[in-house]
């Protein structure tokens, strides 16, 4: 299903998205600041900038939050620190447009970012065939 974060963003006509999106249903947990618990949704795609995560209770732009998911296989963890850069809360969507939040990826180190970088280009390639 298609989502606002399948569009490109664009702004006066011109594409702002640094990164490719690969499409991605991946189990994240994930917390803010004012919350000690995890909260967890579905993702619907990924690159090497963020993610959108599939919520109908999306937080507001510019707040910070805490994410973790694993790999399919559960061999490694990926956490780090992302941003919400895009909200689409639910009620006057277009069709197709799934509510949620788009996260930049802010402060994740080395490794998480290389398996990041592994699955999307793994998801690019299989959508490509």
């Amino acid at each position: 299903m298609a989502d606002a974060s399948d569009a490109p963003a664009q702004e006066g006509g011109i594409e702002k998205r640094r990164h490719p999106r690969a499409p991605l249903q991946l189990l994240v947990q994930y917390r803010f600041q004012s919350v000690g618990e995890f909260l967890a949704e579905y993702s619907s795609n990924i690159s090497l900038g963020g993610m959108y995560i599939v919520t109908d209770q999306p937080r507001d732009e510019g707040e910070m939050i805490y994410l973790q998911f694993t790999l399919r296989d559960g061999s490694h963890l990926i956490e780090g620190l992302g941003r919400v850069v895009r909200t689409n809360r639910p009620g006057n969507l277009p069709p197709g447009v799934e509510p949620g939040m788009g996260v930049e990826f802010v402060n994740f180190d080395e490794e998480s970012m290389g398996l990041i970088e592994q699955i999307v280009t793994r998801r690019l390639d299989h959508a490509k065939s």
